[in-house]
């Protein structure tokens, strides 16, 4: 045939592309030839069985159109359909971290146009959790005084998952960028090989040639690629429809029709039965994707059967596909129930954090109680699973708004114990002031008791901010130590010297034990007064070695008793060693002091013993003064007012060292 003839033929064909498509709708309405269907025509309210209702026929309708969506979406992008065989993690209980290792792991092992749903599933995820953590910095950020046109936060995790987001947008564009190029010329040769069906149609040739020609177009239809999703169906039922009415045209041969139909048949027996089996595939979603396949196999690969067994093939792969379909939407179901369960639970997580927020805190240990408790329920909270898709926002949108409370209400704590800690802070600078001005100074009486009072105080104060502890409790302690290893210095010098003293007034000791004393008695007096002030000048010993002192005052009784002394001449002179020896003490007089008293104290006590004696005389008026008992209070007021007058010289001798 000439191009004029074909071209000639192909306008006579399309002119009655219209009425053919309506006589063989019409005429075979149990033919495969469809409109956006499986295999056979899509049944009018006119045509249905008997019994069959509307309800029914749409949802069988939904069914497969959906199958048919599916391919069309599989058939665009070949790769698409290795989707079904990536896993689908829980991408609500990932931490941030995990899901940019996750998109970092499907970019580098999956097709980039097979990852769309993953890559959003973990996309959303990301930022509800990122936004979460930003809203939660950003607040703690205002609680400590900052502005919020200030704020900013970023985090490695952040900046890692979005270079691999951008890597995944970048490998998507340059995908379907060369995509669409193939997609176009795809299109393009699709139609021709339609345009040659028709003009298959009614040639002048051999017509074992012409159907040699067909075979060859459909091979040619399916090498070729995928073309636009919104073309696929259109495309596909002109050439569906031009097949078919080849193969009418073949009834001048029926031998080589009737052949194509035995080979069609075979196959989609063969697709039945494994429908069937699927049908018995207790794993739901594996048996729906490979019946998907099947459909597009019995859809695209595979011509008509002989009109006597198209209606009842196809009723019986429908009925394969229905209860695949039944067994996948009751998986959903259940699926549903398990959502509804991880709803229940998640709302009684959001409950328990409202429930800890309404009970406050009032001290830091309670608080960081509370923080913990709330963390567990956050991490409970993202491994409780999915939760219906209606909801998903608002169950979202309350968990975080309980969270946010509890936050506000610990930030407002830790505000308000904030300011605690800087009033603590300013008190302990007070006292490391007072430390440090203290330190060294060498009244080491008076600033001695203050060291301690503000060592004390200091352990009463509360805690201080914690950048600011460390370094004020060393500034403080190095004060303090700096005072009180003064001191133990000063006493280990005192220690040595006093050891010596002790060794010392040993010897001295010794040699009282061998002293002579002169014959005269002041001569006697003064010699004992100067081993007195020897002994003296030697100092003083060590606190557990001052029973020499003792031993020493014993050996100058001893000394005293073989000089011709009256008993108050010789408690003088040791009265005037021990006066001594309170004066050479250090600490301010307060020994003098107290010895002042108490001679006070014996003066009056003696001058009311003399009263009372007196007084008791008066009893004895008509006495004689040579009564015995007169001459007893008599001879006791004497001793009284003897023992006066030396208490008076020992407080004059008092008086004399101040």
């Amino acid at each position: 045939m000439s191009d004029n003839e074909k071209a000639q033929k192909k306008e006579e064909v399309d002119s009655n592309n219209t009425v053919e498509n309506s006589a063989e709708l019409n005429e075979n309405q149990n033919t495969e030839s469809t409109s956006n269907a499986v295999e056979p025509v899509v049944e009018t309210n006119e045509n249905k069985k008997e019994g069959e209702s509307e309800d029914s026929s749409e949802a069988q309708d939904e069914m497969l159109n959906e199958i048919d969506e599916s391919n069309a979406e599989d058939a665009e992008d070949e790769g698409n359909k290795d989707r079904h065989k990536i896993e689908v993690k829980e991408y609500d209980t990932m931490s941030l971290e995990a899901l940019a290792i996750e998109l970092e792991r499907l970019l580098e092992t999956e097709k980039v146009q097979a990852i769309r749903d993953h890559v959003n599933g973990i996309n959303n995820e990301f930022k509800l959790k990122l936004q979460a953590i930003i809203d939660e910095k950003k607040e703690d950020f205002i609680n400590d005084g900052g502005n919020e046109i200030d704020f900013y936060y970023t985090s490695p995790v952040q900046k890692r998952y979005k270079e691999a987001y951008k890597l995944y947008r970048t490998k998507l564009n340059n995908h379907y960028q060369s995509l669409e190029k193939n997609l176009k010329q795809n299109l393009e040769d699709k139609l021709e090989i339609i345009e040659e069906l028709k003009g298959l149609i009614n040639v002048e040739e051999n017509i074992n040639t012409t159907y040699k020609n067909f075979k060859d177009l459909q091979e040619r239809w399916r090498k070729t690629g995928p073309i636009p999703r919104d073309k696929y169906n259109n495309a596909w039922n002109s050439y569906h429809h031009h097949v078919e009415l080849f193969y009418d045209f073949l009834h001048l041969n029926r031998d080589l029709r009737d052949l194509d139909f035995k080979h069609n048949l075979e196959k989609k027996l063969l697709i039945i039965e494994r429908a069937e089996e699927l049908a018995k595939d207790n794993n739901v979603m594996r048996a729906f994707r490979e019946l998907q396949e099947l459909h597009k196999m019995w859809k695209e690969e595979l011509g008509p059967v002989g009109m006597e067994h198209r209606e009842a093939i196809w009723e019986r792969f429908k009925a394969a596909t229905k209860i695949i379909n039944d067994k996948r939407h009751s998986y959903y179901q259940e699926i549903d129930k398990v959502y509804e369960k991880n709803l229940e639970k998640k709302l009684e997580i959001i409950a328990e954090i409202e429930t800890i927020s309404a009970q406050g805190a009032k001290s830091h240990g309670g608080i960081q109680k509370k923080i913990k408790q709330v963390e567990a329920l956050r991490e409970a909270f993202f491994n409780a699973g999915k939760v219906p898709l209606k909801v998903n926002e608002a169950t979202w949108a309350k968990f975080k708004e309980a969270v946010r409370t509890f936050n506000r209400q610990k930030n407002s704590f830790y505000k308000d114990l904030k300011k605690e800690q800087f009033k603590n802070l300013q008190l302990k600078l007070d006292l490391i002031k007072t430390a440090e001005d203290n330190k060294d100074s060498d009244d080491f009486d008076t600033v001695t008791p203050l060291m301690k009072k503000i060592q004390s105080e200091w352990k009463k104060i509360g805690h201080v901010p914690r950048k600011d502890s460390d370094k004020i409790w060393k500034q403080f302690k190095a004060a303090c130590n700096y005072y009180f290893d003064r001191i133990h210095a000063k006493r280990n010098a005192a220690s040595a010297e006093q050891t010596e003293a002790y060794n010392k007034k040993n010897e001295l000791l010794n040699s009282l034990k061998t002293l002579e004393l002169p014959t005269n008695k002041d001569a006697g007096i003064e010699a004992i007064k100067e081993q007195i002030k020897a002994w003296q000048a030697l100092g003083r010993v060590p606190q557990d070695k001052r029973y020499v002192d003792g031993k020493f005052q014993k050996s100058i009784d001893q000394l005293l008793a073989t000089l011709d002394l009256d008993k108050n001449e010789s408690e003088i002179i040791k009265y005037e060693n021990k006066l001594e020896v309170l004066n050479a003490a250090d600490d301010d007089n307060r020994n003098l002091d107290n010895e002042r008293v108490f001679i006070r104290k014996k003066i009056d006590e003696v001058k009311s013993q003399i009263n009372q004696l007196e007084n008791n005389l008066q009893f004895f008026t008509n006495v004689e003064d040579d009564n015995p008992l007169v001459k007893e209070v008599h001879n006791n007021i004497k001793i009284h007012e003897e023992s006066l007058e030396l208490w008076k010289t020992k407080l004059k001798k008092i008086k004399n060292l101040y």
